[in-house]
């Protein structure tokens, strides 16, 4: 199923799904690594929740129990027009939920060392489980997927 820039993905999970995965991105690209994880992931029972805005991600936290989050810092806040950017909204959003998920920011090239330490720096304080810059490889995400199954969830698929 393809987004539109203006149209959320909040579909109920289908019902082979064991897990709910939050993927807000601000520059849906196809073929991009994060395009490729729900077609990759869902064979494996994980649904993927897409959203394009802070408002679409909003809603979908509020709709399902999200079990691991990617949170892309430059999402825009509202749907209807590029804004202000929603990530750091959506990570603090994450991190108030009784069970806050494991969350991997992903955010834009840093124009410098220290911004980018910087950068690093308040995301973990965020709670983030991993950063990673974009261009996202699609091996290292999914790495990073696996490694939140093991660490928060003892490889065992979490219940709803």
């Amino acid at each position: 199923m393809m987004l539109s820039p203006h149209q959320p993905d909040l579909s109920g999970p289908p019902e082979h799904a064991r897990l709910n995965l939050l993927l807000s991105y601000g520059g849906w690209r196809e073929g991009s690594a994060l395009d490729q994880l729900p077609r990759l992931l869902t064979p494996m029972g994980i649904h993927s929740v897409r959203v394009s805005s802070g408002e679409d991600a909003t809603e979908a936290i509020r709709t399902y129990a999200i079990h691991i989050a990617v949170v892309d810092l430059a999402i825009p806040l509202l749907r209807t027009e590029p804004s202000k950017a929603a990530g750091p909204r959506i990570l603090q959003l994450l991190r108030r939920l009784d069970q806050p998920p494991p969350t991997v920011v992903v955010r834009p090239p840093q124009p410098t060392a220290r911004d980018s330490s910087r950068g690093l720096s308040d995301a973990l304080r965020e709670g983030a489980f991993a950063v990673l810059d974009r261009p996202i490889d699609l091996e290292t995400i999914l790495e990073v997927m696996r490694r939140i199954l093991r660490r928060h969830y003892a490889d065992v698929w979490p219940t709803s």
